[in-house]
């Protein structure tokens, strides 16, 4: 997809999905800038571009909105106007969210099962949740998300550009399938795109959501052997998705062969 000139902000960049986000983009003639709590893995991500000058690392909280208007302001000054926005950045677990007993509870459960036995262990995940646990992780998913698009929608608007936004829900939002603040977070992306959709399309900005199923990220360590392989049985496809994968996904949606998608999310999950 060819999207020469445009400037892409992606959050997250520092890893998985957000690294093969930023260098797709990026192949696509995007000037990028990566934005990561880890400043060294955002640089890792841009390394390679054709153009280190049009590539940038910036290191940022997406979860401090003042952290995001000072970043967004420093892009605009280094490589123009926001024409793209990927809201990738997202936490699965937390301190003090429960998880850590949720997994023990989890694999009590799945071990009375597969002994032929009726399950007594119950996963009641939110009685171990702490407020903190709660905040962290919708503070990044959720309102990392709704703080960098308004940054993003300013910077369109001032600029009279007919910009994309995409952002990073997941299949669990359908499914109910997850951690409840993990789960609620990526649900409320999806509220989120649709109401944005609607306010924003008259300006010619759409708004999408990309929902992926489960993806080989490290989002995903700390998971059971045994239960990724349960979920990969449980695919038609038979695997996990891989970040290129999900970065073609985005790639499209930033492009203008997408010109008449808004308010959409797209599922790539494996069937």
């Amino acid at each position: 997809m060819q999207l020469a000139g445009r400037v892409a902000v992606v959050t997250g960049a520092g890893q998985g999905m957000g690294r093969a986000i930023a260098q797709r983009l990026a192949a696509g003639g995007a000037k990028v800038a990566a934005l990561d709590l880890n400043f060294e893995q955002a640089q890792e991500s841009v390394a390679g571009c054709a153009d280190p000058s049009v590539c940038m690392a910036y290191a940022c909280n997406v979860s401090d909105s003042n952290a995001v208007n000072e970043t967004f302001a420093a892009v605009e000054s280094t490589l123009g106007p926001v024409s793209i926005l990927v809201n990738n950045a997202g936490i699965g677990r937390a301190p003090g969210d429960g998880s850590d007993q949720m997994y023990e509870l989890m694999g009590k459960r799945n071990e009375e099962m597969a002994n032929g036995e009726e399950p007594k262990t119950h996963v009641d995940h939110i009685v171990f949740m702490e407020d903190e646990g709660w905040r962290d992780v919708m503070g990044v998913n959720l309102d990392g998300a709704f703080y960098c698009t308004r940054a993003a929608v300013r910077s369109m608007v001032n600029a009279d550009i007919k910009g994309s936004i995409i952002s990073i829900s997941s299949t669990a939002a359908q499914s109910g399938e997850g951690p409840v603040h993990y789960v609620t977070s990526k649900a409320a992306i999806v509220g989120l795109t649709r109401a944005l959709a609607r306010e924003l399309g008259s300006r010619g900005i759409r708004i999408n959501a990309v929902a992926p199923g489960p993806t080989n990220t490290p989002i995903m360590n700390g998971i059971p052997e045994q239960w990724i392989k349960d979920m990969e049985a449980a695919i038609p496809l038979g695997r996990m998705a891989e970040p290129n994968e999900i970065a073609d996904a985005v790639s499209w949606l930033a492009s203008d062969a997408s010109s008449m998608c808004t308010g959409s999310v797209l599922v790539a999950n494996g069937g």
